[in-house]
Order: C-alpha cells, then sequence, then structure tokens
C-alpha cells in the first residue's frame, strides 16, 4: 500500500478514536480546503426544520418549525492549518430565541505541494450545547476527510466519529456518523448533487434502523467568486428516528484581511 493510502488508511482508523453528530445545527459534508494563511472566513448556518418532532423527546426540545442559526468563524493560520468557532443559536414556537452552545475546531490537511491523488484532511471538533437541545451536553468529533475532483465531478467522504463525555450516550463508547457527498458542474458556477448524512450508533454494535439517523439531501452549490460560498439543499430523514424534512443554507465569505 502506497504512502498516500496508508495515511488514508490511518485517517479512517483514527476516526475510531473520538463528538456528536451535526443534529440541525451545521448541516455539511466537508471539503479538504482550508482558509488560506491571514485569511478569515464567515459564515452562516440557516437551517429549518419543516416537518419535525412535535413534542419533548428525552428533555429535548421539540424540533418541528424550528429555525437553527449558526455562525462560523474560521482563521487560516498556515497553508495546511485552520481553527474555527461556531456559535449555535435556536428558534422554536413557543420557546423563542435562545442561545444553544458553541464549538472549536481545529484542521490539518496534507499541503497541495505534496501532489497527492487525493486530498485529505483531519478536522476535530470539541465543544457544548445546552441539556434542553441535546441528549449530550459535551462531546467531541474526529471527522478524517477524503475528497477528489474529476473533471465535472466532485466527491467527499467524512468517516465521521463521535464521543459524548456528559450526557445520555457517554457509556456508549465511539458512535459512527458517516457523510457523503458528490456533485456535478451544470455550469462553471453551478453545481448540482446529493448529500449523505448518517449517524449509525456504537461501532461494532449499530443501532437498529429504526434508531439510526439517515438523511438524504439533493443541493446545490452556487461558485460565484473565490471569496464566496453558498449551498443549498432539502433534507429527507429516511427512517423514523430523523427529522422528516428540513432546508439548509450556508452562506459564507472570505476576509482577504
Amino acid at each position: 500500500m502506497g504512502g498516500p493510502l496508508k495515511l488514508i488508511a490511518a485517517l479512517v482508523w483514527l476516526a475510531g478514536a473520538a463528538a456528536l453528530a451535526q443534529d440541525n445545527y451545521e448541516i455539511q459534508v466537508y471539503g479538504v480546503e482550508t482558509v488560506a494563511p491571514g485569511h478569515t472566513m464567515v459564515e452562516t448556518h440557516t437551517n429549518f426544520t419543516v416537518q419535525g418532532t412535535k413534542t419533548m423527546v428525552d428533555g429535548v426540545r421539540p424540533t418541528n418549525r424550528s429555525w437553527h442559526e449558526t455562525i462560523e468563524i474560521t482563521r487560516g493560520f498556515t497553508p495546511w492549518f485552520e481553527t474555527a468557532i461556531y456559535i449555535f443559536t435556536s428558534a422554536e414556537p413557543g420557546y423563542g430565541l435562545s442561545g444553544v452552545g458553541d464549538h472549536i475546531r481545529p484542521r490539518f490537511r496534507a499541503p497541495e505541494s505534496w501532489h497527492w491523488p487525493v486530498g485529505v484532511s483531519l478536522s476535530q471538533e470539541f465543544g457544548y450545547q445546552r441539556r434542553v437541545y441535546s441528549t449530550n451536553t459535551w462531546t467531541w468529533e474526529i471527522r478524517p476527510i477524503i475528497d477528489r475532483q474529476l473533471g465535472p465531478w466532485y466527491l467527499s467522504f467524512n468517516p465521521t466519529v463521535d464521543k459524548s463525555f456528559k450526557g445520555e450516550d457517554a457509556h456508549r463508547g465511539l458512535e459512527f456518523s458517516p457523510n457523503f457527498k458528490f456533485s456535478y458542474n451544470v455550469t462553471k458556477k453551478v453545481a448540482a448533487g446529493l448529500e449523505y448524512y448518517g449517524a449509525l450508533g456504537p461501532i461494532g454494535n449499530f443501532d437498529p434502523m429504526r434508531v439510526e439517523q439517515q438523511q438524504i439531501m439533493p443541493a446545490i452549490d452556487l461558485n460565484l467568486s473565490p471569496n464566496w460560498e453558498f449551498n443549498l439543499g432539502v433534507g429527507v430523514g429516511v427512517t423514523s428516528s430523523t427529522d422528516h424534512l428540513l432546508v439548509k443554507m450556508i452562506v459564507g465569505y472570505r476576509f482577504n484581511r
């Protein structure tokens, strides 16, 4: 097995060493690209649950007709390292607007100068969410990222593993939450594709299908300029434990100073 393939395999194995699924706050399949050193990117993640839970479940507020707004600020430090912070908020019928929590996410990537056949990076995310919004309050995520551009086609695979440190799932160990995306450049500025988000349960002992969270999301990306990012998707839950229908939008801008 060649050097790049060995590292990819190692990163997938490392995923078996760590944070919780993205829930409905930051719904995104990561690409390998990092923010350039000395630059800052600000993104908003706007997610609206059209059909979700309508009653309290395990002490967590209903998601039906809820707005989740996340602010993500990412700073590039080197050509291969960046760090982001997330601020989560939520507004639900009957509860109003509330702060949910915040996370920090450092990420490393294999430099382009290495000329590997695929892009490879490793993201870690650690943080807190209030108990009324999540059954797990302190979590850690390790997310290997592998992507490749093949002409007009783009593929990205995030074999993510989550670990709860405080909450109902703290005893469950490491949980596998794979994400996948493929898209096709319809034009130079528009790409259409499909995203998949899963939360399958503990590694080696996956949950029954009815308990797993699995979501399919047709999505479009607009490549308006190198400084702008835009992603819009409609997610459909395919298991009974997943919110049935939601809409998500990501808007980001890279500041050059």
